[in-house]
């Protein structure tokens, strides 16, 4: 698929977003989960940095846009159904607003 028929093909859900599951190239760790809009996808093509539509603040959200740990897009996938994202990232620096490199940090046990 090119990328400018991406925002086309996927299906977005009720709200306009579709969720995307953030990998790192480096080692295929999951990094993090975010939302993308229409307008997110296309400034992130036209970027190569991640942006999503943040739910909390309702805009666009460029992902390191106050931290500068930025997500350098390699690859974005389309799931089968086309209601998901695995969008493939160099981060620079950690993911997680915590400070971890990851957003997955905490195990559920037992």
């Amino acid at each position: 698929m090119q990328r400018a028929q991406l925002a086309d093909a996927v299906r977005y859900d009720d709200n306009g977003l579709i969720p995307a599951i953030i990998v790192s190239t480096k080692d295929d760790a999951v990094l993090m989960l975010g939302y993308m809009n229409d307008e997110a996808i296309q400034k992130t093509l036209e970027t190569n940095t991640v942006t999503f539509w943040s739910r909390s603040k309702g805009r666009l959200w460029m992902k390191g846009e106050s931290s500068g740990n930025t997500l350098e897009l390699e690859s974005i996938h389309v799931d089968c159904d086309q209601d998901a994202l695995l969008v493939r990232v160099r981060a620079n620096g950690p993911t997680c607003h915590t400070g971890n490199r990851s957003c997955f940090f905490t195990e559920v046990e037992g």
